[in-house]
């Protein structure tokens, strides 16, 4: 280990023997860590074995907790209670609604957009999730959207406007357990639930940065007809790592603004040019007509009620791990979008996160899967060229002009869109482990991003412990299982902040008058 490292990590534990939150993480993610590393196979079976039995008792409760929340955001949004300010009254947004978006987006979904874009539209029309009497391209867009849509980003806006109301109404730190110690007093609880969403926040992120370096090496093999293996992968995740940790150094406004800006245009530039190589009647006519779908079967949807019930085996193999995911990511993307949030209504803040992200999100797969889908319809016969999940895309893109540079273009904004999730993340688990400083310690920054590193190697190699599964198999039985105890947390959270709201609409009445 680098001199400067052990010396930052003796200072950092002899400052905060009072704060044991940072020990306490990083002991558990090292044990976890050297557990994998030892034993990978028996890891990957116990694993298989939780993931089964939390499917099978849990499953649907992850499908009722994204429908309340979505409901719950709407709710508070279009009340009064909306018109409450995340700051000083007159107080103008700390960023740009521009600014804002683009790191709102750049955090909480990125590489995701890039890695579904075509497979997860073609599959679902491939194999339809349910019967309908739509066509099955709107159904696949409608599914995907459902899958991509209100929900994830309920998740998101509900941790944003917690923390955002405790941060900047109340004066409180940056820790979930700020949204709760009113009424839990017992001060080695907040730290289990501030240690709980640590691991939360970790398991999820380095899910994704495993996910987005085992497309990486998916594109690069396309590109170059070669065989990269572990070895790239491992290389990968140690340059995103590398400058995620620079560009969180730098900071909020100096860092992750600047990048997530440039990734949000290049996406743009990507987005458009397919766009227009594409039948634009066709794509606009299908995102209209599966947005119009999603919202009115949203609610039997989200219930997987009656006829719009895919099944366990479906539900499981995406739903519930969607729904995982987004709960992994929900503490450190909503306390990021918090944070970037100082200025804001709470109804700027909900309805913001609910519609900007989704919109664009079902604008880009309206066009790849259109384009996709009149690809496969050109071909006569498919067989299965989009079925790879790593490299979906680059098979795509090499039926358009400019094949290689869009390829290569794709490969920078994955790696753009993974250094811009560990940024933030790394930001925000630096304010949590720092005592819920808004600015934390550049230290507490370097552990971080040495940790995650650590631990992302460890899933990579547990993604290969058998050779029957990869690293998205890993990945979706991991979430399932750590995401659990979090849900129920945040039932209990939401319970609590929805007391608070109703308290202070009471100690300040005018706002129902305004």
């Amino acid at each position: 280990m680098l001199p400067c490292v052990k010396t930052g990590i003796i200072k950092i534990f002899n400052s905060y023997r009072k704060n044991p939150l940072l020990p306490i993480s990083i002991g558990i993610l090292l044990i976890s860590t050297l557990i994998v590393f030892i034993a990978t196979k028996e890891t990957y079976n116990a694993i298989e074995m939780a993931s089964i039995w939390v499917r099978n008792y849990f499953g649907y409760f992850y499908l009722y907790l994204g429908l309340g929340c979505v409901l719950l955001l709407v709710a508070i949004a279009l009340s009064p209670l909306g018109k409450i300010k995340l700051g000083k009254k007159n107080e103008k947004p700390e960023f740009t609604i521009w600014a804002w978006t683009a790191m709102l987006y750049s955090a909480g979904m990125g590489a995701g957009i890039l890695l579904r874009a075509v497979q997860e539209p073609v599959f679902m029309q491939q194999n339809p999730p349910y019967l309908s009497d739509l066509p099955s391209d709107i159904l696949a867009l409608e599914f995907t959207f459902y899958q991509w849509g209100f929900t994830a980003w309920a998740f998101y806006g509900l941790f944003a406007m917690t923390i955002g109301y405790y941060l900047f109404v109340r004066k409180k730190k940056v820790l979930i357990s700020s949204t709760i110690e009113d009424i839990l007093h017992n001060k080695a609880a907040r730290t289990g639930i501030d240690v709980l969403t640590i691991m939360t926040t970790v398991f999820g992120l380095i899910a994704a940065i495993g996910l987005g370096t085992t497309q990486i090496n998916g594109g690069l093999n396309h590109l170059t007809s070669s065989n990269f293996g572990l070895v790239t992968t491992l290389l990968l995740t140690t340059l995103i790592s590398s400058l995620a940790f620079y560009s969180a150094w730098k900071g909020v406004n100096k860092g992750i603004q600047v990048l997530s800006k440039i990734n949000i245009l290049i996406t743009l530039a990507v987005l458009f040019f397919t766009f227009s190589q594409s039948d634009i009647l066709k794509v606009v006519g299908n995102f209209l007509e599966a947005s119009f779908h999603y919202i009115m079967d949203f609610i039997p949807m989200s219930l997987a009620y009656g006829n719009y019930d895919p099944g366990l085996t479906f539900l499981t193999d995406w739903t519930f791990y969607y729904w995982a995911f987004w709960l992994a990511w929900a503490p450190f993307t909503g306390i990021f979008i918090a944070r970037i949030s100082k200025g804001r209504s709470l109804r700027q803040l909900l309805l913001g996160v609910l519609i900007i992200p989704s919109l664009g999100t079902f604008f880009w797969f309206s066009v790849f899967g259109t384009s996709a889908f009149q690809l496969i319809e050109g071909w006569e016969s498919y067989n299965n060229e989009f079925d790879g999940v790593f490299s979906s895309i680059f098979v795509f893109f090499g039926n358009y002009p400019f094949a290689t540079f869009l390829n290569i273009t794709t490969i920078v904004l994955l790696i753009g869109f993974l250094v811009t999730s560990v940024d933030s993340a790394v930001f925000v688990l630096s304010m949590f482990s720092d005592k819920g400083k808004k600015d934390p310690s550049k230290k507490h920054r370097l552990i971080w991003s040495l940790f995650i590193f650590l631990a992302t190697i460890a899933l990579i190699l547990l993604g290969n412990a058998k050779p029957e599964i990869n690293i998205l198999i890993a990945a979706q039985k991991l979430l399932i299982i750590t995401s659990l105890p979090f849900a129920f947390f945040m039932v209990f959270m939401a319970l609590v902040f929805i007391k608070e709201l109703l308290r202070h609409h009471k100690s300040y009445p005018l706002i129902s008058k305004k």
